[in-house]
C-alpha cells in the first residue's frame, strides 16, 4: 500500500495544475465551484497521503524549511485565522461563499500544497509540474482564442464555455483569465529554455495562444503588465545581452518609446480602431467610467480599512466596506466583494500584518529569483530573470484585479519552484514511534473530511440549481429543493437567499400568478428573514428582503413595523443605495394612495416621503430620479413653486445615461402638460427599450401634442406595422392623425 501511494502522490501535487480546464455547466457559479470542490478533495488527498507517508519512514527534503522564507505563508495564514476571527464572521471567513470559494479553507490548502511541493518534489517532479501548467496554459487560452473567433463571425458553438461579455474560457471571466495566463506566459518561457522536439513546439504554441488569448479579452490590468515587462526585458537586453543582441534591443527600445508616444498622443483616434483590446487600452483616463469607479473605491475602501488597520475585518468580508461607502452616482456596479486591487484587499480583511506579510512573500520572491540569476551567465532565457519577469507581472496586474485561487495557487507553486532549484539539500526519513495502525487511523481521519468539506457543499450547489430550474414550472418542487439544500447545513445559505430573490422578485410579476406567485413569494420572504436574522451586517440581504417585501402579491399582508426594520438597516448598512430609500418612500406613497382626496392623512404621507426624498436629494444631489419624484409630489400637493423648483433642479442634472430619471420626468411633465419636455423623456425611454409600444404610443401622441404632427405620424406608421392593435386604445388620438394624415395627401 505504501508503494502505491508513494507512486500516486506525485499525480496528487501535479493534479491542481489541472484545475484551470475544468468546467462543469448545470451548478450555480459553473467555472468556479467545480474547481474549488476538486482543489479542496486534492488538497485533502494530497495531505492525508503525505501524513501516511510522513509516518511510514518515507524520505523528504525536510531541510528546505531551514529557509526564513519558507515559513512567511504558514505566517500569513496565521494571521489571516486570527484577524477572520476578530472579524465580521469567521463562519463565512472560513468557508467563503460560492461566487467566489475563496475563504480561509481555500487559503489553508493552498498553503499546505506549497509546503508539500516544497519537501517533496525533486528536479523531475518540478519538470513535470510546469510542463503541466504549460499545457494546460495553451488549451485555456486555445478555448479562449476560439471563442473570440466565434464572436468575430457573429456565431457560437456548443462545445466551448458561453461568453458573457468578454471571452473568459474556462475562467467564464476575462480579468480571471488573462491574470491566470499572464503569469502561465513565463512559465512557457522557462519550459521553453531547455526544450526540445514536442515540448519546445507546445510551449511556443502556449506562449502564442497566450499572448492571444490575453489581447482577445482586453483586460487592461494584464496588457499593461506585459507592457511593463516587454520594457523591461528590452531595457535588459540592450545594456546585458551581447553585442548583436544589444544593438537590436536598442532599437527596439526606441521603437517601443515612439509607439508609446503615438498611442499617448493620438489616444482619441486609437479609441475608434474597431478593436476591443486597443479601444480599451485607448480609454484608459481618470473619467472612463470603469478606472473612476476603482479609484473612488480604493479611496473609500482603503479609508474604511484604516478603522481597523492592525486587525481588519476578515477573509471575504471586503464587500461590507463596498456596501458602506457605495455611491450610484460614482460606482458602476451594484455589489463588490473585491476592491480590484489585491493589495487594499489584504490590508481590508487582515490589516496592516497581512499587508505586510503578503509584500514580504513578494519580495522575497524577488531576492530568490535575483539570487538565482546571479547562478547563471546573464541572459533572457536565465531562469533566475524568467522567475523576475513572473513575479512582476502578478505584482502589476494585481495593481487592477485579485487573486483568485489558481493565480494564488500558481504563485505559491513557483516560489517553492525557486526555493527548490536553490537547494541542494538531500531527502531524510523521520523516524517515528506511530505504529501503522495509528498511522492509518490518523490518514483515515484527514480524508473524512472530504464528506463535510466537499461533497455536502457540492450536494447543496446541485440542488440550489435544480431548484432554480424549476422554479416557474413547478413553484413547490422548486422550494422543495431548496430546503433539501438547507438542511444539508453547509455555508450556501446566503447564497440560497440570494438566489430566491431572484427567482421571486426578478420574475414573479410577469411569469408566475395566483397560487404559484403567493407560495413563491412566502418562500423567497421566509428565506430572506432567516438570513436577515442570521446575518445582519450583509446589506445585500437587506435590501433583497425590503425589495420582497415592497413587492407583495395583491391580498398579502406586509408587517408595516418589520418592513420600516428591514429598511432602516438597509439604509444603515449601505446609505447611499437608492433602493433603500426609494422602497421607503413607496412605504409612504402607499398608505397615501389609500386614503380619499383631501384626507389630512393622506398629506401626512406625502409630507413622509417628502422629507426622506429630499434628504437622499441632498446626499446625492447629481442624481435626478429623487427630484423629480418630488416635483410630481409637491404638485400634487398644490405647491406648484416648489415642484418647478425641483424638477429645475432635475433637469439640470439629467443626463441620457440615466435612463431610471426618464419615468419620474415624465409623469411630472404629463402632470403639467409640459409637452415638450414630455417628449424629450419619452424619446429616451424608447431609446433604451425600442420595442415597448406602449411608451412608444404615449410618444406619438404626446408629439403630436407638443405641436409636431408629421413626427408623430412617423411614430404611428412604424407602430402599423409593428403593433397595429395599440392605436385603437385611443380613437380621438387616431382621429386626429388620420386627419392630418388626409390633409397632406
Amino acid at each position: 500500500m505504501t508503494d502505491r501511494l508513494a507512486k500516486a502522490f506525485p499525480f496528487l501535487l501535479i493534479a491542481p495544475a489541472i484545475l484551470p480546464i475544468v468546467y462543469v455547466s448545470g451548478l450555480v457559479f459553473p467555472y468556479i465551484s467545480i474547481k474549488i470542490f476538486s482543489l479542496w478533495t486534492i488538497g485533502i488527498l494530497a495531505f492525508a497521503t503525505f501524513i501516511f507517508l510522513a509516518l511510514s519512514g518515507k524520505p523528504f527534503f525536510y531541510r528546505r524549511l531551514r529557509s526564513p522564507v519558507s515559513w512567511i505563508p504558514l505566517v500569513l495564514l496565521a494571521v489571516q485565522y486570527v484577524t477572520s476571527y476578530f472579524g465580521m464572521d469567521f463562519y463565512h471567513s472560513f468557508w467563503g461563499l460560492f461566487e467566489r470559494g475563496d475563504g480561509l479553507l481555500t487559503s489553508t490548502i493552498i498553503t499546505i500544497f506549497f509546503y508539500l511541493i516544497l519537501i517533496s518534489a525533486d528536479r523531475q517532479l518540478l519538470e513535470r509540474l510546469v510542463k503541466t501548467i504549460v499545457v494546460i496554459a495553451g488549451v485555456v487560452a486555445g478555448i479562449a482564442v476560439l471563442q473570440w473567433i466565434t464572436t468575430i463571425f457573429g456565431g457560437s458553438s456548443s462545445f466551448l464555455p458561453p461568453i458573457n461579455g468578454r471571452i473568459g474560457s474556462t475562467f467564464g471571466n476575462a480579468a480571471f483569465l488573462a491574470g491566470y495566463l499572464g503569469m502561465a506566459f513565463f512559465v512557457s518561457l522557462i519550459v521553453m529554455r531547455d526544450s526540445v522536439g514536442h515540448w519546445l513546439t507546445i510551449s511556443r504554441t502556449a506562449i502564442v495562444l497566450s499572448v492571444l488569448a490575453i489581447l482577445f479579452a482586453a483586460t487592461r490590468g494584464t496588457i499593461l503588465a506585459l507592457i511593463v515587462v516587454v520594457f523591461i526585458t528590452a531595457f535588459y537586453l540592450a545594456f546585458m545581452g551581447v553585442e548583436t543582441t544589444k544593438q537590436i534591443a536598442r532599437y527596439g527600445l526606441i521603437g517601443l518609446v515612439i509607439f508609446a508616444g503615438i498611442f499617448i498622443g493620438f489616444r482619441e483616434q486609437f479609441a475608434k480602431v474597431p478593436f476591443e483590446p486597443i479601444q480599451r487600452m485607448a480609454s484608459i483616463s481618470l473619467t472612463d467610467g470603469t478606472v473612476s469607479s476603482r479609484l473612488f473605491v480604493w479611496r473609500n475602501i482603503g479609508a474604511e480599512a484604516l478603522q481597523r488597520p492592525f486587525i481588519g475585518y476578515g477573509a471575504e468580508h471586503v464587500a461590507r466596506l463596498f456596501d458602506k461607502v457605495y455611491d450610484p452616482s460614482k460606482i458602476l456596479e451594484q455589489w463588490f466583494d473585491r476592491s480590484h486591487n489585491a493589495y487594499l484587499d489584504y490590508f481590508a480583511q487582515y490589516g496592516a500584518f497581512g499587508l505586510v506579510l503578503y509584500l514580504a512573500l513578494t519580495v522575497s520572491f524577488v531576492l530568490y529569483a535575483w539570487r538565482l540569476y546571479r547562478r547563471e551567465e546573464p541572459s533572457v532565457l536565465n531562469y533566475g530573470f524568467l522567475f523576475l519577469l513572473f513575479i512582476t507581472i502578478y505584482a502589476i496586474q494585481n495593481f487592477f484585479v485579485f487573486d483568485t485561487p489558481h493565480s494564488l495557487w500558481l504563485l505559491y507553486a513557483m516560489f517553492a519552484a525557486l526555493l527548490i532549484l536553490l537547494d541542494d539539500s538531500s531527502s531524510f526519513a523521520v523516524k517515528t514511534k506511530f505504529a501503522k495502525p495509528i498511522t492509518v487511523a490518523v490518514s483515515v481521519l484527514i480524508l473524512l473530511l472530504i464528506f463535510p468539506v466537499v461533497i455536502q457543499p457540492l450536494r447543496a450547489n446541485i440542488l440550489l440549481t435544480q431548484g432554480y430550474l424549476l422554479h416557474l414550472v413547478d413553484v413547490n418542487k422548486a422550494n422543495a429543493y431548496f430546503e433539501k439544500g438547507l438542511s444539508l447545513g453547509t455555508y450556501a445559505d446566503l447564497e440560497y437567499g440570494y438566489q430566491a430573490y431572484s427567482m421571486y422578485t426578478d420574475h414573479q410579476v410577469v411569469q408566475l400568478e395566483g397560487e404559484n406567485l403567493n407560495a413563491g413569494y412566502q418562500y423567497a420572504l421566509s428565506l430572506l428573514t432567516k438570513n436577515f436574522n442570521k446575518y445582519p451586517y450583509d446589506a445585500r440581504t437587506a435590501t433583497y428582503l425590503a425589495h420582497v417585501l415592497d413587492t407583495a402579491p395583491e391580498g398579502v399582508k406586509v408587517d408595516d413595523d418589520f418592513n420600516k426594520n428591514v429598511l432602516a438597516r438597509a439604509m444603515e448598512l449601505s446609505p447611499l443605495r437608492v433602493q433603500s430609500w426609494y422602497m421607503t418612500v413607496n412605504v409612504s406613497l402607499r398608505n397615501a394612495d389609500a386614503l380619499p382626496e383631501g384626507s389630512p392623512e393622506k398629506e401626512k404621507y406625502y409630507r413622509e416621503a417628502i422629507k426622506t426624498l429630499e434628504k437622499y436629494a441632498g446626499l446625492e444631489p447629481s442624481l435626478p430620479v429623487a427630484p423629480y419624484i418630488l416635483a410630481t409630489i409637491y404638485y400634487k400637493l398644490g405647491d406648484k413653486a416648489a415642484a418647478k423648483k425641483w424638477a429645475d433642479d432635475a433637469l439640470s442634472a439629467y443626463i441620457n445615461a440615466d435612463p431610471a430619471a426618464a419615468r419620474p420626468a415624465v409623469k411630472y411633465y404629463l402632470a403639467i402638460n409640459d409637452w415638450r419636455n414630455a417628449v424629450r423623456f419619452l424619446a429616451d425611454l424608447v431609446e433604451e427599450n425600442p420595442s415597448d409600444y406602449d411608451v412608444l404610443y404615449d410618444l406619438a401622441k404626446v408629439t403630436y401634442l407638443a405641436g409636431d404632427p408629421a413626427a408623430s405620424l412617423r411614430i404611428v406608421e412604424k407602430l402599423r406595422k409593428e403593433d397595429p392593435a395599440i392605436l385603437v386604445t385611443d380613437q380621438n388620438f387616431l382621429n386626429a392623425i388620420t386627419s392630418y394624415e388626409q390633409s397632406k395627401k
